[in-house]
């Protein structure tokens, strides 16, 4: 059965998540260095995405990775304080110019949750390429919704194991 059809829907299709790590940070010289340092020097977890939220006592550091659970346990061992959440992490094409050329741009996935009255969030770039299209972390309302109405307008949604 094709993607995104009726029965589909209406069976629960759970779309494909990744798993972000918010780690909170003491604003201080150095300590997002250290923070990349732990993940550079870890051959079994590769950094996919991040973020940085600023204040002026601490930093949310919004991170996505190859490998979660080697990721969670290098932050346990070094005792970052961090939580967890699901993201869906979304491919986009280089807007085309063509009429015929089905696009799928950042301006079409907002278009299409709005109309479905779902916010995003927050959102930010994936730094992993794939197949030289860029993708997008997005933090939505309603995972399963959103990731049902994506998939049915054409847009492909990866998990962490597209990642590697």
């Amino acid at each position: 059965m094709p993607p995104g059809t009726e029965s589909e829907l209406t069976q629960g299709y759970g779309p494909p998540t990744v798993r972000q790590f918010s780690v909170f940070l003491d604003n201080r010289v150095g300590k997002l260095l250290d923070l990349v340092q732990l993940f550079e020097d870890a051959p079994e977890v590769s950094l996919r995405a991040f973020s940085v939220l600023d204040s002026s006592d601490h930093a949310v550091v919004r991170l996505i990775f190859d490998n979660a659970d080697a990721a969670r346990h290098l932050m346990r061992r070094k005792q970052f304080t961090f939580s967890e959440t699901d993201l869906l992490v979304v491919e986009l094409a280089v807007a085309c110019r063509e009429a015929s050329m089905t696009k799928f741009t950042l301006k079409h996935v907002c278009m299409f949750l709005l109309a479905a009255e779902l916010n995003i969030r927050f959102a930010y770039p994936v730094l992993h390429a794939r197949e030289g299209n860029p993708m997008i972390a997005l933090a939505v309302d309603d995972n399963t919704l959103a990731g049902q109405i994506l998939r049915r307008k054409g847009f492909r949604l990866l998990g962490e194991e597209d990642l590697v």
